[in-house]
């Protein structure tokens, strides 16, 4: 008994320890606390002492099925390579200059380290996404010699060099493009014995929901239970503006469809209009216009409109100024983790940016409407170059010498021409040079033009507020489904409610996937549509038997969306950083948000425990007594998939930076969730929570870690994971 109860001091210590060091970096610095906490000899120590009192206490219990014992022998595994990574492991970083042979590289302590090969950089190149308006990948073009062997090789992002011992990764570059820095990391132990526990730990999580013998298997032979067997398989118009200073609604929309460059990408005109008066007026329209009337209001009849009441401030931007600082000095961002974020820092700062709503002031909204009014912003004119090259440029841009001149006429004159069309009333021939303006974009576009259901899917996708929508929906759906709990047959229809919910939300998340051509995984936003996404499908399963369920389902989705839409979290959807573009990172979020999932119905339940517990309505008591199940039912699936999106994003880390775990407040947080979930799997050991009632607030608490981990860390302690 000695032995467990230090081992549950360790246990909570260790845990409490880190939460402490992601608040203390907060206000020191990541460096700071890897130096002083995570980092140190101390927590080195307390972690092995708790790993040796864990081995005693598990042998003197002994425990003989073999898939537990491989579990518990991963995280041994796991702790003896973060051991060897910490000890034996190199960082540093390499400058190549065109021409120039290197040998050495720094290491963070500021020391030459030999390479095992001489290095020479060819070529630095950055692709760029269409228009040429965000970078789509960073790559090194070199060539490395050892002994009388030459080999060329192109480092990018999320394709590194692997040799002798030593990985190279893209990490920045020189501002005159003739120059590159690569990461280096030499961990030729930790890295084996650490994919070794992983590979230890992602078969026992998966056997655990498998095992004959286990707990999982004996739930789910509670018929109550046995309906989810296959779901946890899944996964007033009285503006001053006149009539005459705004173009009909139906020319507007037309305008509408024209194709623009913004946030990287080509889209309609239509995106930008509505980005353009939220950021005005902060809400979707202003009074009875449209934002294609607000827009080409201040295009066409820019006096009128400058005296309308349309900048709207709000009191908490007049205490806060957010401004997109650009990256100017790659060179001298060397972090801890072993490498530069140069390259990423402006493109990150664009997609913060899109992730959430960018607050600005009255000068900054008084430069939105110059650069529209001046035409600075409207990327609306393709030109293929003579190397095959597509860009786009805006009636104010120097356009190329070897562009024919004709058509930097049209580009200088079709938009003026437009406005005095509309302001002398010609309706029918600004409708006419806007169909012309069209098929000239097209025209002069080439393959790189999007198509017709791309375009389509992201007009219906403006139309609507879908997510606003849902969550009113959901929540009013499940607060009414209370009244018809002991009304199976009418409750029933709130079950196919949800249902048609669902579908509408996989229509949302379909459209974001056409127009951005990527799975909606990429921010804040996208991810709660997720989480809401999955909490209904599993909730409609689960009705099958627990009729409660649905009630659980429409509250948490409805919850979640509901966040999402108090956060004003829908982002423009732009193109995602080049270090993102790796299938690990759909997969990674993917699972991690079916944990998530399921650890919101434990908390959903908990929360039905205890206000349904003293009920003395029969069905209420059965359906009570059948809670505690269900949430350990949920409880297992979500600690296997949250380990494993832990394990896949450790390799993910890896491969794109270098370093598999850098003690960020996100992965943190994402480890603490994960022991402290993994606490009511011991009830074994841990007699109290043996006991319904102490089980469900246990549950209820633990829940705090998803929210700190999900909320907290985006909107509170940040890091390189935020994307608040």
């Amino acid at each position: 008994m000695q032995i467990k109860k230090i081992l549950e001091f360790l246990y909570v210590l260790i845990i409490v320890v880190m939460a402490v060091g992601t608040v203390i970096g907060k206000y020191k610095s990541l460096d700071y606390v890897l130096d002083n906490i995570f980092g140190a000899w101390w927590f080195c120590l307390l972690w092995a002492v708790g790993a040796a009192y864990g081995i005693v206490y598990f042998v003197k219990q002994k425990v003989r099925r073999p898939i537990i014992i491989l579990l518990h022998l991963s995280f041994i595994v796991i702790l003896v390579g973060a051991l060897l990574t910490h000890i034996t492991a190199k960082r540093g970083m390499i400058h190549l200059r065109q021409g120039k042979a290197i040998t050495t590289y720094i290491t963070k302590e500021g020391n030459d380290e030999k390479l095992p090969f001489v290095l020479l950089l060819n070529k630095f190149s950055v692709s760029y996404h269409a228009g040429n308006m965000a970078a789509m990948d960073y790559a090194s073009n070199v060539t490395l010699v050892q002994g009388d062997k030459k080999e060329q090789y192109q480092i990018s992002m999320n394709k590194i060099y692997s040799g002798y011992g030593t990985r190279l990764y893209q990490s920045s570059f020189d501002e005159d493009m003739k120059g590159s820095y690569l990461a280096v990391n030499s961990d030729p132990y930790g890295i084996p014995v650490t994919y070794a526990g992983y590979a230890l730990l992602f078969f026992s999580l998966v056997a655990m929901l498998f095992e004959r013998k286990g707990n999982f298997r004996r739930l789910l032979k509670n018929n109550a239970a046995k309906s989810i067997v296959s779901l946890l398989l899944l996964f007033d118009f009285s503006s001053a503006v006149k009539a005459q200073t705004a173009l009909p609604t139906a020319t507007a929309d037309e305008f509408g469809k024209v194709l623009i460059v913004y946030n990287g990408r080509i889209c309609p005109i239509e995106t930008y209009a509505i980005d353009f008066t939220k950021k005005l007026y902060g809400a979707k329209s202003y009074k009875n216009f449209t934002p294609c009337q607000v827009l080409t209001g201040f295009m066409f009849w820019g006096k009128e409109w400058m005296n309308e009441p349309i900048l709207h401030i709000k009191d908490s931007e007049m205490q806060t100024k957010m401004r997109l600082n650009k990256y100017t000095a790659p060179s001298t961002l060397f972090t801890r983790q072993g490498y530069i974020l140069g390259p990423y820092l402006q493109d990150a700062q664009e997609q913060q940016g899109g992730m959430a709503k960018q607050i600005l002031d009255t000068d900054d909204k008084m430069m939105l409407i110059m650069n529209l009014m001046q035409g600075q912003s409207l990327k609306l004119f393709p030109y293929i170059a003579p190397n095959g090259s597509v860009d786009w440029f805006a009636p104010t841009d120097k356009l190329p010498r070897s562009m024919p001149k004709e058509q930097q006429q049209y580009i200088h004159s079709i938009l003026s021409l437009a406005g005095q069309l509309a302001v002398q009333g010609k309706i029918d021939m600004v409708n006419e040079l806007v169909q012309k303006l069209q098929k000239y974009q097209y025209r002069y576009g080439g393959v790189i033009m999007p198509t017709s259901t791309e375009i389509t899917a992201e007009r219906i996708y403006n139309r609507f507020p879908f997510a606003t929508i849902l969550f009113i929906c959901n929540l009013t759906l499940g607060l009414l489904s209370v009244f018809f709990l002991s009304k199976p047959r009418r409750y029933m229809y709130f079950r196919w409610l949800m249902g048609l919910s669902w579908v509408i939300l996989t229509f949302v998340l379909a459209l974001r996937w056409i127009i951005n051509g990527t799975i909606p995984i990429a921010n804040g936003y996208e991810t709660m549509l997720l989480l809401s996404w999955l909490i209904m499908i599993v909730s409609i399963f689960a009705t099958q038997k627990i009729l409660i369920t649905t009630t659980f389902g429409l509250l948490a989705s409805g919850f979640m969306l509901l966040v999402s839409h108090l956060g004003e979290m829908d982002p423009s959807i732009t193109p995602r950083m080049p270090v993102l573009n790796s299938p690990l990172l759909s997969i990674h979020v993917s699972i991690i948000m079916v944990s998530y999932a399921l650890l919101s119905l434990t908390f959903v339940c908990a929360v039905a425990f205890f206000c349904t517990r003293n009920s003395k309505k029969e069905n209420i008591k059965h359906i009570n007594t059948q809670l505690t199940n269900l949430s350990q039912i949920f409880l297992y699936p979500a600690i296997a998939t949250l380990g494993l999106g832990i394990f896949i994003g450790a390799i993910w880390a890896n491969v794109s930076w270098g370093n598999y775990w850098g003690w960020d407040p996100k992965e943190t947080w994402a480890l603490i969730t994960f022991m402290v979930y993994a606490i009511p799997l011991h009830t074994n050991s841990l007699k109290a929570l043996q006991t319904p009632a102490n089980f469900h607030r246990f549950m209820l608490l633990s829940f705090l870690c998803i929210l700190m981990t999900y909320f907290g860390v985006n909107y509170i302690l940040g890091g390189m994971h935020s994307y608040a």
